[in-house]
């Protein structure tokens, strides 16, 4: 009993710390991802001499963590954002990869002195961006949708074909020719059972009259790691499942969306605090400095040719602005993904494979101090900061299933044109009705002629069967103000 209260006050500890670790790393300008890992290091055998070396332990730790950080990553993902720059992110998940892993593999053949098999293992080891890294970074750059859209996208659909490649690069067998049959299997069945499983969720949760709202957003976590599920057992991807299903899911007209939406974000930070912790605690610091040569000749030849070669090719069709190309190489953040997927050929007892793990360790706190704290520069030289674009409405909704009727909470953010709007010009279907306006913490009943402001939140009440219309008019409105429907807006994604 004693240790297990012991155990439990560590962790309470080590959380608490990475919590605080979060606005000390934003005032450093620094990931906090790198201080995740230093307190893992400081709980480690160098410091405090906390032994753990139990590499297929903490591979199974990391994967369920990679999986609840691409749930998180799909359920806080708009479809209106990464529509447009669907062909590319998934060009640079499938071709960019491919280039990558074969860019890299022939330098680092030549240049570590290392044989075909294992360059082209490293090379896949170090070609998955890190969808911890990506959504904690980028999404405080302040880039344009396009760019910021590609780039999730590829770090949440990337993860499938990288892992594939190191199975089969790390397995004794020598791969075959139906390898790439194989590796197409996988990527369509699991994208397939991730959007089926994540349209009969929907489905389900929106029909579903759940006593406590708290089940909402624990059903649809549970979906998608369902979705995990199904997919590992179906030999398809489980990781593409779960991300795509994630995607549906966060997509989809679910009820109390905002609570579903911030328990998924607090269980992706718990995942990815406990995800570092435990790879600093593996880390062994002896070793890693012997890893640092290695590491610096891997991480150049990433970061200097395969990347931006790889970007370029599977960029050519979409013609993207030189400008773009030139962010979206410097944005392939490494984190904890290569290193979890770098224990792989360790578990499989593959000769030097503890080396690959220290020399992953290494570069990606490398990789990360660098490339992390440059970005924003980096997009502001390269002109691509969008200072001051408008946010899509956020409209949040919650089942009334006595009165069959719906709630929905509305939350204008700045730049919208929903601003200076009489209550009355938002011309609402038959029905629907706006009960309560809160200004500035104030709450008050609203009349026809109250007039929207930038930051207000207002509750609407309406019938079921107007529930969509009611949205739409009121996203149109957002888009394209009170004559939205003169201009043709009819606020369709």
């Amino acid at each position: 009993m004693g240790g297990v209260t012991a155990s439990l006050g560590i962790g309470a500890v080590v959380l608490l710390l990475s919590v605080i670790a979060v606005r000390v790393s934003s005032k450093l300008g620094l990931p906090s991802l790198l201080l995740y890992l230093g307190i893992g290091v400081l709980l480690g055998e160098a410091v405090l001499g906390i032994q753990f070396e139990d590499a297929d332990l903490t591979r199974s730790l990391g994967t369920a963590a990679l999986v609840l950080i691409l749930t998180e990553g799909g359920l806080t993902t708009r479809w209106t954002a990464v529509k447009p720059a669907l062909g590319l992110g998934i060009a640079l998940s499938t071709v960019a990869v491919a280039v990558s892993i074969g860019v890299t593999g022939l330098a680092l053949h030549h240049l570590l002195d290392l044989d075909w098999r294992t360059a082209l293992l490293w090379g896949a080891v170090l070609s998955s961006t890190d969808a911890a890294a990506v959504f904690s970074v980028l999404r405080g750059v302040g880039v344009g949708k396009r760019l910021t859209g590609a780039l999730e996208l590829e770090s949440g659909i990337n993860d499938a074909p990288v892992y594939i490649a190191v199975v089969l690069l790390a397995s004794p067998d020598p791969v075959k020719w139906t390898a790439p049959l194989l590796l197409g299997y996988e990527l369509v069945a699991g994208a397939a059972i991730g959007l089926a499983l994540g349209w009969v969720g929907g489905f389900a949760l929106r029909r579903a009259a759940l006593p406590a709202t708290g089940l909402y957003p624990l059903a649809t976590v549970a979906v998608c790691l369902l979705a995990y599920t199904a997919g590992d057992l179906a030999h398809a991807s489980g990781f593409l499942a779960v991300y795509t299903a994630a995607v549906v899911l966060g997509n989809a007209r679910l009820p109390h969306r905002s609570d579903t939406l911030s328990f998924a974000e607090g269980l992706g930070w718990v995942a990815q605090i406990g995800l570092f912790v435990l790879l600093g605690l593996y880390a062994s610091p002896g070793r890693l400095l012997e890893s640092l040569v290695p590491a610096l000749v891997a991480g150049a030849v990433l970061v200097l040719v395969a990347r931006p070669v790889s970007v370029l090719v599977a960029a050519l069709p979409f013609r993207v602005p030189w400008r773009e190309q030139a962010f979206i190489s410097w944005s392939g953040l490494r984190g904890a993904v290569p290193i979890v997927f770098a224990l792989i050929p360790l578990i499989q007892g593959m000769p030097d494979a503890q080396h690959l793990v220290d020399v992953v360790f290494v570069l990606v706190v490398v990789l990360t101090v660098v490339q992390g704290t440059t970005l924003p520069w980096l997009a502001r030289w390269l002109r691509l900061e969008k200072t001051g674009e408008a946010r899509e409405v956020q409209v949040d909704s919650s089942a009334l299933d006595e009165l069959g009727a719906e709630l929905l909470q509305v939350r204008i953010h700045r730049g919208s044109k929903l601003h200076s709007v009489y209550l009355s010009e938002l011309r609402l279907p038959a029905g629907a009705t706006v009960s309560l306006v809160v200004r500035a913490g104030q709450a008050f009943a609203p009349e026809p002629t109250t007039r929207l402001q930038q930051q207000d939140q207002f509750l609407v009440v309406c019938p079921e069967s107007v529930r969509t219309a009611t949205e739409q008019r009121i996203r149109a409105v957002d888009r394209a103000g009170r004559f939205a429907r003169w201009k043709g807006d009819a606020g369709l994604p």
